[in-house]
């Protein structure tokens, strides 16, 4: 298996500096055991992995030891990753995050000069 991982620095300027996180663009969700095995070879604080949906794309996050609800500066890094100029951009405009135990949200992004989070709780 081939996987592409990008380590994006979130809330810096340049890079050494910031929250490192690493991003994970999937077509399809890995096993969890998978999943937590590359966010343990990464032993970053977090890796975010993402799988497109139909306008959007569903994230998940795991520490080097366990998955977590929620991590904000991995979700930028992500949205760096998809919005920055690839083969991702432009396709879709939101993630998408539903837990099995947990409640669902909705974080929409907007990518201007400077990347704003609104996140919404959705029922």
């Amino acid at each position: 298996m081939k996987l592409k991982i990008y380590q994006v620095d979130a809330f810096a300027e340049k890079v050494f500096e910031g929250n490192p996180a690493a991003v994970i663009p999937l077509e399809k969700w890995l096993s969890d055991e998978t999943m937590q095995q590359i966010a343990m070879e990464n032993n970053l604080s977090e890796t975010a992995f993402f799988v497109p949906v139909e306008n959007g794309f569903h994230i998940r996050w795991f520490t080097p030891v366990a998955e977590v609800n929620l991590c904000g500066h991995a979700t930028l890094a992500a949205a760096h990753v998809i919005f920055y100029p690839s083969e991702l951009s432009g396709k879709r405009n939101f993630f998408s995050i539903e837990k099995r135990d947990f409640e669902s949200y909705q974080v929409k992004l907007f990518y201007f000069a400077q990347l704003s989070v609104i996140a919404g709780k959705s029922r």
